[in-house]
């Protein structure tokens, strides 16, 4: 498993080369990357993913990219970086003042894409920090993401690992306590913010299941850790995702 809690980029350029070359560079510095060419692409794979940043192509075949920005607007505060084409200074200025986060123009570097793409997740990140967001999106951990929206739990390379509800609800719970000790007691009271499907007796059932799951080797388990006479905890960075 990868130790890092990597950053999932969204992209949506109608130019196939673009989206190649905008993907293959991001991957290589440690981004996870999705790439899509219309709209109902782009909507998609928001309605179904946890994304952190959206590079947005304003000069899409037959789509209006300013009227794309302003549905994403309308729906969430992702950050958006837009590439285009466009030189024109009233484009750069509709679309900051549409809500985008950045603009670069067309043809670009990539290596100076990274660096805004990291700036603009640092400035996310801190924005955050300082005012609170009141809905939490998914957790992350080294190697996972589990998305509360959809319930669905993925690896590092995007593949799904089923969930019973159970499982699932456990997890979260223990996600949501960062790294402290919660006792069998608390799990099942934490877990009725999802559902009521976990029972005392199968508690620690279901995170023997979970660690078959998620660990390298569930006898030796280095994520979900027992702390005896008291419970469970996380071991491993958690990352809540706005």
């Amino acid at each position: 498993m990868s130790a890092v809690l990597t950053p999932h980029v969204l992209v949506i350029d109608d130019d196939e080369s673009v989206r190649q070359l905008v993907g293959d560079y991001l991957v290589q510095h440690d981004l996870r990357v999705s790439a899509v060419g219309r709209g109902a692409e782009l909507m998609s794979t928001l309605a179904a993913e946890v994304i952190d940043l959206v590079l947005l192509d304003l000069r899409l075949r037959g789509e209006d990219g300013m009227q794309l920005l302003r549905q994403l607007r309308v729906q969430s505060q992702i950050p958006v970086i837009i590439l285009t084409g466009r030189t024109e200074e009233a484009d750069r200025v509709m679309g900051l003042e549409l809500g985008a986060d950045d603009y670069l123009t067309k043809p670009f570097s990539p290596r100076e894409l990274l660096a805004r793409i990291r700036t603009v997740l640092r400035r996310a990140h801190a924005g955050q920090e300082v005012h609170g967001a009141p809905v939490c999106r998914a957790y992350r951990f080294p190697g996972w993401e589990l998305n509360l929206r959809t319930r669905r739990l993925t690896d590092a390379h995007g593949t799904q690992v089923a969930l019973s509800n159970g499982e699932f609800n456990l997890l979260a719970a223990l996600l949501s306590s960062g790294n402290r000790v919660v006792s069998r007691d608390q799990l099942i009271e934490m877990s009725r913010r999802y559902d009521n499907e976990v029972y005392d007796r199968a508690v620690d059932v279901q995170i023997l299941r979970l660690r078959r799951k998620l660990e390298r080797n569930p006898a030796e388990p280095q994520i979900i850790l027992t702390e005896r006479g008291a419970g469970y905890r996380i071991a491993v960075p958690v990352e809540a995702v706005y």
